[in-house]
């Protein structure tokens, strides 16, 4: 792995040699066109929502980032943290959701949908490592069932990065005291008929705190060619990541209460994983093709990754232990084709959208009883084919100066087959579903607009769940799980310089997802219900200053009156973030970040709980020159001990009672550290 990040690193800095030219000319015009802190787009007047929004480069540039899941803190309210190695796909957090690693959370980059659907570790698995920051234009992003557009995965919330389209010609290398190193390098070099290459990769190696160092050792590759821009343009772009770690997963308290291993220690060392992606994606959007836009992507991936975990110790196997290997190979492809268009009904305006979106995934599955990372037995593997088949609509009618109405309606079926290759038990699932979606929104007064808003969304389940319910394993759950939504919002820019939402909102699934530790993965559960308030607000007194902040509570709440009790395990009653983001005070930029995860339940009577988490990150940057700059980030600043994940469930150590302990599970935040970066641009 060295090797290649050597070669990956060398083989940029050569082609960056031989466009010195159009480099300058390009580091000069990004910094001219970086003059005003800005955190969020101003989307007062076309917004459906209070809580949807848009995320500028430049917070994402300017946020102190440990891992680039992270990127997607900047979208209000989202926590992004982990609870095993940083080759692992991250765990998210949102209005009251414990979001696993994806679920409910749909995620694009590049027009490519991130989350996995039949997983072998959770359902709607979404890994960001794949993605080189500095690639990132910026975060589009959506919260309740609220979209036409938005269908699997999408019902809590959506967020779409953008790719840029050019980047400066720049190379970069960082390192920090967890040991940590990063190597970046990207040209953007020119083509016939105005249109552009992008080349860039980068290296990355992270230990960590822990006993047991990660040794995550990362390769990213990125080849794209665009011509014009993203509403007239076409851009192809091509992705390529391979990543090796170790794992410390979260681990049984009283194991380090009794000295048996350390805050950072582990009782498996050989847990850890590997992944490798590429994946081809093609945009394309036309203006003046009849009379409105045409928008188009198609994308084909391909998706290898092997976790080994172990959650248990010596709960099943007490001579061998549980280690278990979860083997995940897939191809992924599918493409949307939308069409836009504006025009009046009855002399009002109407701007109106219909699409068309399928994906096909091709997928192999198994889990396996591992000892040391060597096979023992394959427990079970699976097949399975899986596409879907989407239709939408959408309408804005502007019917007055101050009451627009947006009306959508989206129907998606579903399709998959199962074949089990250990039990021989082959199945097929299909289904449908239809989701009307409306939104009232009166305003702008004194730029201030209140919004109305309903919609049924939805997820879809592990389609070998179907199989494991012929088996008389478990009980048959839907294989789309339906989800309700309301909200009541208000958005207003009316006070000089501050733009600030409230948004009442509630939302409803038929099952919810939830961890099992004994499996690994996420399976169908009981019904739930959130019910909240979230607040967010920018304030930009100067135009090198803003201070943002967001505070979101809610009550989560199980709606079937089980006697285990009512609480929803991991769901988060209150969420805050507050930051502070400086750029062009002359040469200084850099940016403060506070984050707090508050209290929440660990078992549904809610008899175990946890604390939640606060962490304070900085970062200060010096523009040495147009063309040199050097930036600290120091994480977790005040060096909190609090843990960034824990869990309650039953596992044994050697010596315990056969049935195994009841005992907190937990994942430690990273001490206090530092990184130094350099960047040169040429």
């Amino acid at each position: 792995m060295k090797a290649e990040l050597a070669a990956v690193v060398a083989g940029l800095a050569a082609v960056m040699a031989a466009a010195p030219v159009r480099a300058e000319a390009e580091a000069s015009k990004v910094v001219a066109e970086v003059v005003v802190t800005a955190s969020t787009q101003d989307v007062l007047g076309t917004a459906a929502t209070a809580s949807e929004g848009v995320v500028t480069k430049q917070e994402l540039e300017l946020r102190p980032v440990y891992r680039v899941g992270q990127l997607l803190e900047t979208v209000p309210g989202l926590v992004v943290t982990v609870h095993s190695g940083e080759g692992k796909a991250n765990q998210y957090l949102l209005r009251g959701f414990n979001l696993d690693h994806g679920t409910d959370l749909a995620t694009f980059v590049g027009g490519m949908p991130v989350n996995e659907r039949t997983h072998a570790h959770g359902q709607g698995y979404t890994d960001l490592n794949f993605l080189i920051p500095e690639l990132a234009s910026g975060v589009r992003f959506t919260k309740g069932p609220y979209y036409a557009a938005e269908g699997d995965f999408s019902s809590v919330g959506s967020n779409h990065l953008g790719l840029v389209g050019d980047l400066p010609t720049q190379m970069s290398a960082s390192a920090g005291t967890l040991g940590d190193q990063r190597l970046f390098a990207a040209t953007t070099l020119p083509l016939p008929g105005d249109a552009r290459l992008i080349v860039a990769g980068e290296g990355v190696h992270l230990d960590g705190p822990w006993d047991h160092p990660d040794n995550l050792r990362k390769v990213n590759a990125a080849l794209r060619v665009s011509q014009g821009g993203a509403a007239d343009g076409l851009a192809v772009t091509a992705l390529y990541y391979r990543g090796l770690w170790n794992a410390t997963t979260d681990q049984p308290l009283r194991a380090v209460q009794q000295g048996l291993i350390g805050r950072f220690g582990t009782l498996d060392p050989s847990d850890g994983g590997q992944a490798e992606r590429f994946s081809l994606s093609v945009e394309y959007a036309r203006e003046g093709l009849g009379p409105g836009r045409l928008e188009a992507s198609a994308y084909a991936i391909r998706n290898e990754l092997t976790l080994y975990n172990d959650f248990t110790h010596v709960l099943v196997d007490p001579v061998r232990g549980d280690q278990h290997a979860q083997n995940d190979r897939r191809v992924t492809a599918g493409g949307e084709i939308a069409y836009r268009l504006d025009g009046t009904v009855a002399s009002r305006s109407v701007e109106t959208v219909f699409g068309i979106q399928g994906r096909y995934d091709h997928i192999y599955v198994d889990a396996r009883h591992t000892e040391q990372r060597r096979d023992l037995e394959t427990l079970f593997a699976d097949r399975v084919e899986e596409w879907n088949l989407a239709a939408y609509g959408q309408a804005t009618i502007h019917l007055g100066d101050h009451l627009r109405a947006v009306g959508g309606l989206r129907a998606d079926h579903f399709e998959a087959r199962d074949d089990n290759l250990v039990g021989g038990l082959s199945g097929d699932q299909a289904a449908s579903l239809v989701e009307p979606k409306g939104s009232l929104i009166f305003g702008p007064w004194a730029q201030t607009e209140l919004y109305v808003s309903a919609g049924r969304g939805f997820h879809s389940n592990d389609a070998r769940a179907g199989t494991l319910a012929d088996l008389g394993l478990i009980a048959r759950p839907p294989f789309l799980v339906k989800s309700i939504g309301y909200e009541l919002g208000v958005r207003t820019s009316a006070i000089p310089h501050i733009q600030a939402a409230a948004t009442l909102f509630q939302m409803e699934f038929a099952s919810e997802l939830t961890y099992n530790a004994d499996a690994g993965q996420t399976e169908a559960g009981r019904p739930g219900r959130r019910q909240g308030l979230e607040l967010t607000a920018q304030y930009r007194p100067y135009r090198w200053i803003e201070l943002n902040a967001n505070v979101a509570i809610s009550r989560a709440r199980y709606t079937d009156h089980s006697p285990a009790g009512s609480h929803i395990e991991d769901a988060p009653a209150r969420v805050v973030s507050a930051g502070v983001l400086v750029d062009n005070l002359g040469p200084w930029f850099g940016a403060l970040e506070v984050r707090d995860l508050g209290p929440h339940a660990l078992i549904a009577d809610n008899s175990r709980r946890s604390p939640g988490y606060r962490e304070v990150n900085l970062n200060a940057g010096y523009k040495l020159t147009r063309k040199l700059r050097v930036q600290l980030d120091v994480f977790n600043l005040f060096d909190s001990k609090d843990d960034a994940a824990d869990y309650f469930y039953a596992d044994r150590l050697p010596g315990e009672p056969a049935g195994g302990v009841e005992d907190i599970h937990i994942h430690p935040l990273e001490p206090r550290s530092a990184r130094v970066a350099i960047t040169a641009r040429f």
